[in-house]
């Protein structure tokens, strides 16, 4: 199952290598200004919206030139002309505006998860007047220009969304996504940058973990440069599929340059299970992981020797400068690494692409840390965000002050129930989740012990509540938890 939008592609009659960009609409402000403060820079992309499905099997008016020749996509069981109005209509066009149509692409979302996969259908027509005035929200754009915007990233400069690079960049780079098995789902964005979702031990709602591929074709000269803590032709992100699929990471692996660099996020099963197999595969490979998440990797995953990181360090993989972060909260040793010349910045698990993470208080997670990595981040004017589970995040800013924001209004629904007399950690989490379902209690609870130490730490908590009395009860917690009657909320 997938859904489905339609991408446009409009061609600028006075010059051809340019087509049409609309500037995105950014998800919506919070009304609180210690979040509105944080605003992600305008991103422009080919203009497209949801396509629906035909319901009554009408004849469409829109002829797409080489729709009915395509083996990948039957277009006469979608509403063409109502996404193509939809789509027009933000441009300020008619499909009077617009001569012959044709089918230009036909791309399939890897599966991210949670939700169904998004595929994209871009169909391309040529404008038969060009002097289009948008009032701003438009512009024409090359692929050269593009390529600029997305590969020489400024501070807070403007950005190009994903729609232009799938359809129109991608396939005219040498990436290392050309030499991955053709099997494999997979989504390169930014440029140079792969991203191939692979089953793993994660938890619901997801079923995947990302791995993340960087293998420029451009190699260095600067080889010899000490002041790299790591040189390598190719790097991945948190190889953590599960033992099935350890055939598909044998395949992936033996496509990647023999000098590989391989980077782990924190130790959690989900990203390392496949380590061993890349130590088999390739024992010349160069691990960089924290010491403390060493400590917790097992030797059957990987034995061998590693460069331990600690943050502010610089990878150089072809050519390329990643500059590693660290980034406690989800775990004390939880890393982050930047792509300089993309400003992408991958997250681990400290942000996730639907819901938000857990932190991991056997792991030292740190509610106080989290907050602090979060602005850390913010600081940092990322163009993207990419998370270890899910899909890409395209507003940065909004999404990490969506996560400040959530975290403090938990903390303060867990303050009103210690004021309202709830003093063990079962009568918070009963109070505060009461409405979620008793199986995520477990979980719960491990967020609601780290945000009393944080309430705690900031000398918030009332003078009659004993953070003696509240450690005592965890041991209890579990067996209350299975004795709860939801039905009735007694015991």
């Amino acid at each position: 199952m997938a859904t489905h939008n339609l991408a446009v592609i409009l061609k600028n009659p006075s010059n051809d290598a340019e087509f049409l960009l609309l500037k995105q609409t950014p998800p919506p402000k919070f009304s609180e200004d210690q979040y509105d403060s944080y605003v992600d820079s305008d991103l422009w992309d080919l203009p497209s919206t949801l396509l629906n499905l035909q319901h009554d099997h009408s004849y469409s008016g829109i002829v797409i030139q080489g729709a009915q020749s395509s083996h990948n996509i039957d277009l006469t069981k979608f509403d063409v002309q109502l996404a193509l109005t939809g789509v027009l209509e933000k441009l300020g066009l008619t499909v009077n505006d617009v001569g012959e149509w044709s089918l230009f692409k036909y791309v399939e979302e890897a599966e991210f998860g949670p939700e169904f996969p998004v595929n994209t259908v871009f169909i391309m027509g040529n404008l038969l007047d060009g002097n289009q005035n948008c009032q701003g929200l438009c512009k024409w754009m090359s692929t050269e220009s593009c390529l600029t915007w997305l590969l020489e990233v400024k501070p807070c400069s403007d950005r190009v969304g994903p729609l232009v690079v799938f359809a129109l960049i991608n396939d005219s780079l040498q990436s290392a996504a050309r030499t991955l098995p053709p099997t494999l789902r997979y989504q390169e964005y930014p440029p140079g940058v792969v991203i191939l979702p692979m089953r793993s031990k994660t938890r619901k709602p997801f079923l995947t973990t990302n791995l993340v591929i960087f293998a420029p074709k451009q190699v260095s000269d600067t080889v010899g440069d000490c002041s790299f803590v790591a040189h390598g032709d190719a790097l991945i992100v948190d190889p953590g599929c599960r033992h099935e699929y350890h055939e598909e990471l044998k395949q992936i692996i033996a496509c990647l340059p023999e000098k590989l660099i391989v980077f782990v996020t924190h130790h959690h099963l989900d990203h390392v299970e496949g380590l061993s197999i890349i130590q088999k595969c390739n024992p010349n490979a160069t691990l960089l992981a924290h010491e403390n998440t060493m400590r917790r990797i097992g030797k059957g995953d990987w034995s061998l020797g590693y460069t331990s990181v600690s943050g502010e360090e610089d990878i150089l993989v072809g050519g390329h400068r990643l500059t590693v972060i660290f980034a406690p909260g989800h775990t004390d040793s939880h890393m982050a690494l930047l792509d300089v010349s993309t400003n992408s910045l991958i997250v681990g698990d400290h942000c996730v692409g639907q819901g938000s993470a857990a932190l991991d208080i056997t792991s030292g997670g740190n509610m106080t840390e989290y907050f602090q990595t979060s602005y850390k981040f913010l600081e940092l004017s990322p163009h993207t965000l990419i998370p270890m589970h899910g899909r890409v995040n395209l507003w940065p800013k909004n999404m990490l002050c969506g996560y400040l924001k959530n975290r403090r209004s938990r903390e303060e629904s867990i303050l009103k129930a210690i004021e309202n007399g709830a003093d063990t950690l079962f009568d918070i989490v009963a109070n505060v989740y009461s409405g979620v379902d008793r199986s995520l209690w477990t979980a719960a609870a491990s967020n609601v012990r780290l945000h009393v130490d944080h309430l705690d730490q900031q000398k918030k908590l009332p003078k009659g509540f004993s953070m003696e009395n509240f450690i005592g009860s965890l041991v209890a917690f579990e067996s209350l938890v299975v004795a709860f009657e939801p039905s009735s909320g007694k015991l």
